[in-house]
């Protein structure tokens, strides 16, 4: 396993053992501190990205290596050579390439041709790496993984195509609920519902959003709001999305010990009510610091091989918490 390019890159034990590296980095973050002293780590980000940009420059630090961050001003995918130039080039100068861009098809032509490990930050259709925060979230507040129930609430986005696949090959019951005209990709879905069908979990996706909370022991939503977007549409989103609103009264659909969960940034009153995304059902600060050890987690695995192949780990409880 080279590349993370999207969560089912990872086979079921894969995904175990990241976690596991994950929650061990959480107690003592610099245990892997010389799995990249010297080295250098690009990290290139087409649009403005806060958390990616902290999240793995402070992973790549506490793994001894130095993080050479290139904004949008600085970078753009195939705007001035060819993305496989890009690739091979990066290769002679980095260890690892970090990369958040609009087209996901760019960030696999871009894997194709490195030659060095490749990370998707995010592009428009996956971002694995923040569903790995969450995953990790869930795994912290609940013990155990398989037989939970997560429900989406919203338009999909990358976030919720990647926290789909996440949940089917943990074993996660997994409801997204979006207007009609706002539902998730068509082979994002039909590759989950295979990977949960093999792990004894299930994907869902309706319309109606008491439907997807009812039983969640998570519930989830993103920002209404896009980069770019113009009032006209975004008044048109507010008005067809105002029923999927998570307030009080969504909340009480789920289970009683359900908690609240968020991307980040976040638009209160919005897509959340304020008393839910700061009252103390919400767990959206924990998953926006897992970041960190979820990042560090997939730059050890992919260098030293951890998280490749299907082998449990004989010694270990395959979701037990390290």
């Amino acid at each position: 396993m080279k590349d993370l390019l999207r969560v089912v890159d990872l086979s079921r034990p894969g995904l175990a053992r990241l976690l596991n590296i994950a929650a061990a980095a959480k107690r003592d973050p610099h245990t892997w501190r010389e799995v990249y002293l010297g080295d250098t780590v690009a990290c290139a980000f087409e649009q403005p990205r806060t958390r990616a940009r902290l999240s793995f420059g402070s992973a790549i630090t506490r793994l001894g290596g130095i993080a050479e961050v290139l904004g949008p001003l600085e970078f753009g995918l195939g705007s001035d050579e060819l993305i496989e130039d890009t690739a091979r080039a990066v290769s002679r100068y980095a260890a690892a390439f970090v990369i958040g861009t609009a087209a996901d098809a760019d960030v696999r032509r871009l894997a194709a041709a490195a030659t060095i490990p490749v990370v998707n930050a995010q592009s428009d259709m996956h971002n694995p790496c923040q569903a790995l925060a969450d995953l990790l979230t869930l795994q912290e507040r609940f013990g155990v993984l398989p037989g939970l129930k997560v429900a989406y609430v919203g338009p999909a986005n990358s976030v919720a195509h990647s926290l789909m696949e996440g949940c089917a090959l943990a074993g996660i019951e997994f409801a997204i609920a979006t207007p009609p005209g706002y539902e998730p990709d068509a082979e994002v879905v039909l590759t989950a519902q295979r990977v949960a069908r093999d792990n004894s979990a299930h994907v869902e996706v309706v319309n109606d959003p008491g439907r997807a909370v009812e039983r969640a022991d998570a519930v989830y939503t993103g920002a209404w709001r896009a980069a770019g977007m113009s009032e006209a549409e975004r008044v048109a989103r507010a008005r067809a999305l105002a029923p999927y609103r998570v307030d009080a009264a969504l909340m009480a659909g789920a289970a009683p010990h359900a908690i609240f969960m968020h991307r980040l940034p976040a638009h209160r009153d919005d897509e959340v009510a304020a008393e839910v995304i700061d009252g103390s059902r919400s767990v959206v600060f924990d998953q926006a610091e897992n970041r960190v050890y979820t990042d560090l987690a997939v730059l050890v695995g992919l260098r030293n091989g951890s998280i490749a192949g299907e082998t449990e780990d004989a010694a270990r409880a395959i979701w037990s918490v390290a």
